[in-house]
């Protein structure tokens, strides 16, 4: 009951058919990010693409400027001395076989996949298990790679994927309600300037429809994409 109160109060700070500027829908986002726990601000993009078709695919990564506020969990598929690299640069789950055999159990202790090419043939066998997780490493996303300190990094200093799901939404955590509105500001730019250069190339038409943010809890807040042109 208290909680249905809680959002109900929150609704009633937004108008609903109000697209509010960057600053105003942050302070309002954060203002009703009553919860007991630091609720996570995330951006959700409706684009004015078909991803069900391959050149209207959006998808990729972008590193927040000022981080997620959330460790991510990385597991390597190496050997030899990539997985040492791996295992100096701090990924948490580092394997081959026995890696594979914990995947196939059921035991996905990871949020990110990263993989060197010498892997593939035997991640390949684990896609109907990381695939439908979106975590299928992937050469034209940076997770297929000798790289593998560079990747590691990454993923780790607040790298967020984003990939449009069937209705042409793409959505991604960009901080935390604890973090200082500028910072979020910089998150959201950053995120949306990633998003919009990744256009494809069958998109026609206007191509960002709305935006929205919102806390874990509370209600979204409708963005004003003019400030977001060009």
């Amino acid at each position: 009951m208290a909680t249905k109160k809680r959002l109900a109060a929150a609704q009633a700070k937004v108008n609903s058919a109000q697209a509010y500027g960057l600053d105003e829908a942050i302070a309002l986002v954060k203002g009703n990010a009553t919860a007991k726990f630091d609720e996570t601000i995330e951006i959700s993009l409706n684009l004015g693409i078909d991803p069900r078709h391959a050149d209207q695919m959006v998808r990729g990564f972008v590193s927040l400027p000022n981080g997620t506020g959330k460790t991510l969990r990385v597991g390597v598929f190496a050997r030899g001395a990539k997985a040492e690299e791996a295992q100096a640069a701090g990924a948490d789950v580092v394997g081959a076989e026995d890696l594979m055999e914990k995947v196939q159990a059921g035991e996905i202790n990871f949020d990110r996949c990263i993989a060197t090419p010498d892997m593939m043939a035997l991640v390949g066998r684990l896609g109907k298990i990381l695939g439908p997780r979106g975590l299928m490493p992937n050469p034209k996303l940076g997770t297929v790679t000798m790289d593998v300190k560079g990747a590691i990094e990454a993923a780790k200093s607040g790298q967020v994927e984003y990939r449009a799901e069937k209705a042409g939404i793409v959505h991604a955590g960009v901080g935390k309600a604890s973090f200082d509105a500028a910072k979020l500001a910089e998150n959201v730019r950053a995120f949306v300037d990633a998003v919009q250069k990744a256009r494809p190339t069958g998109a026609k038409g206007t191509y960002m429809k709305k935006a929205g943010l919102s806390s874990t809890m509370g209600p979204g807040v409708q963005l004003d994409l003019s400030a977001f042109a060009g």
